[in-house]
């Protein structure tokens, strides 16, 4: 069959999301274009060459690797063979405290032990299985019923093979409530919650449901893809190439193209004035962004620009004159006054007084990261994204709360940040950075909503908040126009790379069962496992009839709530959902 003869489909934005989609779709017959507005591909995960120093411009260490080897096995090849080499990460992470107290995070239980009795004493470790068999619940549970399952309406929520395990992925509970159930010391509380930025949320806004992501790096490890985080993204684009997918970089997208009537998508329109008809149009672009900029205003696609969003970063990327062997591959240096960083982040919109940070060293894992005898260190400190009325990149800002005070002059917040980044590492482990940068760059709010078209420069799309997951989040497809799909960070089933990636096999599923299409991968892939025997004892008859219980209740609770939702944005002159 020649190209011309496939069925077509143009994806917009070459992230993780829209290369993994492109790969899928081209396996399973489709002829691909894939428009991006950057001269490269990768999105966030893209890196920064600058005077001989490389930088992971986003992601810089991988979880969940069982959904990386899966996306790979689908495509009927592996990382390995992608001559893709990852490296693990041993420690996970050296977390710095306030008073220059440190704790070694690691996948080495006889490790881990010891550095939990120091805190802790014997009764500690125990109590930190206790944790990890409850985060490997979440996890397991999470993996089958939510990362490899769409979520359509309301009621996708009640169906019995997910309802059944709704209370065990306590997601009415934060994960700082959670973590203080095992962890006695506020140090321990702090050194298992701070994942929650991954998510751009706060430990103590997050559902408890995301100790899944601790679970991950305790249990698999961190690991880190030699050549930059990137190496995974090229390596999708490569098969994708060699399977017919068509790259257009430096492709700006002015609009999705619609038939006369407005309800199916038929291609877009370039931002050279050029049409690019398909059958179908895959977005990777920011949902917020592509529903407000890309396709025409509607009540709904304000309201998302409403929702609550993630946090933004400030992001340095510094080449070093020399070598600093106290810092480890991954470091975290947490505030004295770790609630109130917090609140400041995602209630003021601010950056702390005191903020948490993360320091990652490249170059200690990869030598190639900088040139022989050198450093290349990145340090991201989350901040609170755009707010509304902030559009101009370096002007002060007064907050949509009413608060007279609240400003956003990026200029000196980020001279703040580095100021206090540098007096503070100084501090905990008597080193001068500062002296030693020889190469800069930066990103802010600002320049991460101009680079790829992020809403509010919220670097990790909508916030996944109880009301922004699963039947709530944004859908995969437009529920007015035909042939309009959506994969990416503020779709279903969420943001970060590993669940973009699974997002992918959602939304390629989706299109092929709706066109009586096989794909050449099996559906649900290893998630048809039965989690219910991982937990399986002789009161499990008894258990399960209780979970049916609370299950109908919460079934019932969160469809009044839904309702409530939909009454409040109606009453403010908004529709908010199609449930």
């Amino acid at each position: 069959m020649g190209r011309s003869e496939k069925p077509s489909v143009v994806i917009v934005g070459a992230g993780a999301g829209g290369v993994a989609t492109a790969a899928r779709m081209a396996s399973c017959g489709y002829d691909v274009t894939v428009v991006e507005k950057n001269e490269f591909t990768g999105g966030r995960c893209s890196l920064i060459h600058k005077d001989g120093y490389r930088f992971d411009q986003g992601p810089s260490l991988l979880l969940l690797p069982q959904l990386f080897h899966e996306t790979f096995h689908d495509l009927g090849t592996s990382l390995e063979n992608e001559g893709i080499e990852l490296v693990k990460c041993e420690p996970n992470y050296n977390v710095h405290f306030h008073d220059n107290e440190r704790f070694r995070l690691s996948t080495d239980l006889s490790e881990m032990k010891t550095e939990i009795e120091r805190f802790e004493g014997k009764g500690g470790f125990e109590r930190y299985l206790g944790f990890l068999q409850e985060a490997h619940r979440h996890y397991e549970n999470s993996i089958v019923h939510v990362l490899k399952k769409n979520f359509f309406t309301i009621f996708s929520l009640m169906r019995p093979s997910f309802l059944r395990y709704l209370f065990a992925l306590h997601p009415f509970e934060t994960i700082y409530g959670r973590a203080s159930r095992y962890f006695w010391t506020d140090r321990l509380r702090r050194t298992f919650t701070f994942a929650s930025m991954y998510m751009g949320m706060s430990p103590f806004d997050a559902p408890g449901t995301y100790s899944l992501l601790q679970y991950t790096e305790l249990a698999e490890g961190i690991w880190y893809p030699k050549g930059g985080f990137w190496k995974v993204v090229d390596a999708l684009v490569k098969i994708g190439e060699r399977r017919g997918v068509n790259y257009r970089l430096n492709t700006g997208v002015s609009r999705i193209l619609l038939n006369d009537s407005g309800n199916k998508a038929e291609g877009v329109v370039l931002s050279s004035g050029e049409e690019l008809r398909a059958d179908l149009v895959i977005c990777n672009a920011d949902l917020i962004y592509a529903y407000n900029n890309l396709l025409p205003s509607t009540p709904y696609s304000r309201s998302l620009a409403k929702r609550d969003a993630s946090c933004s970063s400030i992001s340095f990327y510094w080449g070093m004159d020399t070598q600093f062997p106290q810092l480890s591959a991954h470091n975290i240096f947490l505030a004295e006054d770790y609630k109130e960083s917090f609140n400041s982040i995602f209630k003021d919109h601010q950056i702390p007084e005191q903020p948490s940070f993360y320091v990652n060293v490249p170059s200690r894992l990869d030598p190639k990261a900088a040139p022989a005898g050198r450093d290349a260190v990145i340090v991201l400190v989350p901040v609170g994204h755009l707010l509304e009325h902030n559009s101009d990149a370096h002007k002060g800002q007064r907050s949509q709360m009413g608060d007279q005070k609240a400003t956003q002059d990026w200029d000196a917040m980020v001279a703040n940040a580095r100021e206090t980044v540098l007096r503070t590492i100084e501090a905990r482990l008597n080193i001068k950075l500062g002296p030693h940068i020889v190469s800069e760059t930066i990103n802010t709010p600002p320049t991460w909503k101009a680079a790829f078209n992020l809403d509010r420069g919220a670097i990790l799309g909508l916030s996944h908040s109880f009301f922004n997951v699963l039947s709530f989040r944004p859908k995969t497809w437009h529920a007015g126009i035909k042939n309009l799909y959506f994969v990416g960070a503020s779709t279903h089933p969420g943001t970060g790379v590993p669940i973009v990636l699974a997002g992918a096999k959602i939304v390629v599923e989706q299109i092929c069962e709706a066109v009586g299409r096989r794909t050449p991968w099996s559906q649900g892939g290893q998630g048809k496992k039965e989690v219910r025997k991982l937990d399986r004892t002789q009161w499990m008859p008894v258990v399960e009839w209780v979970h049916w219980v609370y299950a109908l209740l919460i079934a019932a609770f969160v469809w009044l709530a839904s309702r409530a939702v939909e009454t409040l944005d109606a009453r403010q002159g908004k529709f908010v959902g199609d449930w």
